[in-house]
Formats: C-alpha cells, sequence, structure tokens
C-alpha cells in the first residue's frame, strides 16, 4: 500500500481501499485477498510492486500474474490428458484436476510433458499435494487458474496437514443450494442409474450417466454426468445404495436444481465387483421402442425385478419359464443381460408364479419396489393431453381399479398410455411391472413403465 501511495500520490490510502473492494466484488467472492487485489489495482494503474511475492501461500491468497508459487493441497479430481492443437499445427497435451484446502478450490492446468507426470493417473480424491514454482493466469471469466508448466511440478506430499479431508467436506444433497461449484456430495441411490447417448452441438455422438441422490430430508436431487458411462461404476449396485459425487456444479434444470458433473467427476457407490447367477421366473415380456426385450421376473425371495435385454437372448423364453441367468449388471432393481450372458432353463418350485408374485391394492408403498397386481376397472381409462413445465405436450392415459383390499388409480405417460385403451369399464386386468409413487393429497398411485404389461383376465 505504501509504494502504490508513494507513485500515486494524487490517490489516498481510503481511495485504494475502496479500489480494493470493488476489485473483489468484480473478481467474485473467494478469490482474491487484499493483497491480491492491489497487485491487479497497480498493475491497472502502470505500477510495478516490487515487493517480493509471498513464494508458499494458501489458495485464498492466489492471484492472476502470481509466480512461482508453491501450495499445499488436496486432490479433488484428475482429468485424463488430452491433445490438443495450436493455430501453427503443433500439438500439446492437457490436463486439468481440481485442488482444495479449507474452503477455497481451484482448477489446475498441467501443460505438455507436465500432464504425464509420473503418477499424476494414480491421484486419488483427498490425496495430498504440493504444487511448486506454478504461475497463475485467468480463465474466461478472470477467475485465477492455476497452471504447472516447464518449471513446474506436483508432488505426493506425506506429511500431516491441516487440510480438511474429502469426508469434511462432504455436504449432503439436501443442503446444495444454486450456483455452487467443485462440491463433494453425498446421499442415497433413488431409482437406477442410466446411460444415455445423444448428438452434442459438434454433431459428435456422446453420452451421460444419470441418477437421482436422496438426501436425508428426503429431497431428491438428479444428477447428470456428461461423457461418463457405467464403465466405473459396481457391476452391483442395491437399491438404497450410499453414493458420493466429487467434483460437481449445482444447476437449475427443467425440473429444479440439478448436480452436473463431467469425465472428471468422480462416483463412489456400494457395491460389489463380482455378480452371482440369479434364478427368476419370467412373467411378462415385451418390447422398448429401441427393440430391446423388457422382462419382469421375479426371484426365489418374492422380490420383482426388471429384465433389460438389448439382444434378445431371451427371445425363446415364454412367460412362466424358470431361469439361472448371470447378469451383466444388477442396479436396484434393474438387471441387464447381454451377449455373452449365460442364461439356461431350469426347473424349480420354489420361485413363486405370477399369482404368487402379485401384491394387493392396500399394500402398494411409494418406494423403489416393483409391483404386480390383479384389479377390475371401476373407471373406463381416460386419455388426456398433459403440457409439462418445458412446454412439452405428453399425453397421459388413466383409469381407476380396485381388488377386494382397496381401491387406486393407475395411470400411463407417454407411450405406457396406449397399453390401457384397449380396456373398458368392468374388465378384469393383470397388470405387470407397475411402481407406486405419493399421488394428490398424498394418496398412492400406480404407474405403468417400460417394463409393464397389461392383460384382460380370461
Amino acid at each position: 500500500m505504501s509504494k502504490l501511495l508513494e507513485q500515486k500520490p494524487e490517490l489516498s490510502r481510503k481511495d485504494i481501499e475502496e479500489m480494493i473492494q470493488r476489485k473483489k466484488e468484480k473478481i467474485g467472492a473467494g478469490y482474491l485477498t487484499d493483497q491480491g487485489a492491489l497487485f491487479l489495482i497497480a498493475s491497472d494503474l502502470g505500477v510495478s510492486l516490487s515487493e517480493p511475492l509471498k513464494v508458499e501461500m494458501s489458495l485464498k491468497d492466489i492471484y492472476v500474474g502470481a509466480k512461482e508459487i508453491t501450495l499445499e493441497t488436496r486432490v479433488m479430481n484428475v482429468y485424463p490428458a488430452r491433445q490438443f492443437s495450436r493455430k501453427d499445427g503443433s500439438q500439446f497435451m492437457l490436463r486439468n484436476m481440481t485442488v482444495y484446502d479449507g474452503d477455497q478450490r481451484a482448477k489446475v492446468k498441467l501443460w505438455d510433458e507436465k500432464a504425464n507426470l509420473p503418477g499424476i493417473e494414480n491421484l486419488k480424491p483427498g490425496d495430498l499435494v504440493k504444487i511448486i514454482k506454478a504461475y497463475v493466469k485467468s480463465d474466461l471469466k478472470g477467475n485465477p487458474i492455476i497452471n504447472i508448466g516447464s518449471g513446474s511440478t506436483v508432488e505426493p506430499n506425506n506429511t500431516q496437514s491441516k487440510i480438511p479431508s474429502l469426508d469434511d467436506i462432504t455436504d449432503d444433497v439436501s443442503d446444495v443450494k444454486e450456483d455452487q461449484q467443485n462440491l463433494v456430495v453425498s446421499g442415497i441411490l433413488d431409482g437406477n442409474i442410466r446411460t444415455t447417448e445423444f448428438t452434442n452441438f459438434k454433431g459428435e455422438q456422446s453420452k451421460a450417466l444419470q441418477l437421482r441422490l436422496k438426501g436425508k430430508d428426503g429431497t431428491i436431487v438428479r444428477a447428470v454426468l456428461w461423457n461418463k458411462d457405467e464403465n466405473s461404476i459396481p457391476k452391483v449396485v442395491s437399491a438404497g445404495a450410499k453414493a458420493r459425487l466429487i467434483g460437481v456444479n449445482t444447476k437449475v434444470g427443467q425440473m429444479g436444481l440439478e448436480l452436473h458433473g463431467d469425465e472428471g467427476t468422480v462416483l463412489e457407490v456400494e457395491g460389489a465387483k463380482e455378480i452371482a447367477p440369479v434364478a427368476a421366473r419370467i412373467l411378462s415380456a415385451t418390447k422398448a421402442d429401441s427393440g430391446s426385450r423388457l422382462l419382469v421376473g421375479v426371484l426365489e425371495d418374492k422380490k420383482i425385478v426388471n429384465i433389460a435385454d438389448a439382444s434378445s437372448i431371451t427371445a425363446d423364453l415364454k412367460v412362466g419359464d424358470a431361469v439361472e441367468l448371470v447378469p451383466s449388471k444388477m442396479y436396484g432393481n434393474t438387471i441387464t443381460i447381454e451377449q455373452d450372458s449365460p442364461i439356461k432353463k431350469i426347473e424349480n418350485q420354489d420361485i413363486p408364479t405370477l399369482a404368487a408374485a402379485r401384491t394387493k391394492i392396500r399394500d402398494l408403498k411409494p418406494s423403489d419396489g416393483i409391483y404386480c397386481i390383479e384389479a377390475i376397472i371401476l373407471k373406463a381409462p381416460q386419455k388426456r393431453e398433459i403440457q409439462t413445465k418445458s412446454g412439452e405436450t405428453v399425453l397421459l392415459s388413466e383409469t381407476f381399479v380396485e381388488d377386494d383390499t382397496g381401491q387406486i388409480w393407475l395411470k400411463g405417460w407417454r407411450s405406457q398410455a396406449r397399453l390401457l385403451e384397449q380396456f373398458t369399464q368392468g374388465e378384469i386386468i393383470s397388470v405387470t411391472g407397475v411402481t407406486a409413487k405419493p399421488g394428490l393429497e398424498g394418496r398412492t398411485e400406480a404407474f405403468l413403465t417400460a417394463y409393464s404389461v397389461v392383460t384382460r383376465k380370461n
């Protein structure tokens, strides 16, 4: 401050203090100390401050233009190295990392040969590292980015540290808010994990991993991890498994607050790598719009599961057949089988039949469970178009049914709406593969899924 006042006598200390506050507000909270802002202001005024820089600092002290800084941090996530082309056609390598200390998080870029430093790919979330002789530049938004170039390095740091562990900075998904970045979020898996494929804005085929996390207060938040698939997930994930996302941002989407990550995001899920054979009885079979064969089955313990068969290896199986199969993966109540999945017919009287697997209407509970019911139609199915929050118009078909224990609304959205159109009042129907969710006024309602089959009782 004194050196700046010497070279700019027309400014007062109060003037500079106000400029510091404006600079910090412009850059954003948490990125600049007063000293860092002062160096930026001096540069704006054409003044060179010769005060030696603090060489070893924390993330809150870094500022654009700092050189040869040394920091002790923990790893949040490490991205794969990528190759890029310069304007002159030459190639270079770049790898990104995210690091943290205390309440601060920062991006790190490793350039050229530093992108493949020995052991860099073995770093795990929470590992202590020392960043040595780095320099700081800004991103497009003016945020400071730590750069590791030819004179810099990143080394494992096995000393004791006061930097919080990964568990210490993990937030329950119920507590996340808008416009948060580089979060570590935990929750309970709600439903299945699935991979979707799409064409990105460059016209390239891409993919995304989608899931939902339930928080300690029951809040459910959708998460989308771009450019990731299921390869990093255990093959067996039970319903209600604990999960943690490392390195995600919050974003408000069509369905409310969402978590967004990318190929650098780490997804930790409780589960097992090995899959034991599963014995099941086929209760129904249908086809998805994509051509995949979708089955509903029941296991020996009466648990009802969805079975996805993209390769039609179950084409010769009939409803009622008992089979033993080895899934390629099991997520919650969904079993996936592929071309090389072993499968054979068996004789097993211990596996329930459809009649034994059905649930009475009074026992349907909002949950991740899959149900089969048999009921009489009290109100003929009606179709109507519903406009969603996003402006999309979708078809809804609904009917009111009952058995000897209670009554419930049975609903089908979009393509599932067609499953009810052939039935009329007074008919008895068998429905396999429905879910139960809270409806209006807290009443439980039954919903058809892509696996559902509705048949008329003879």
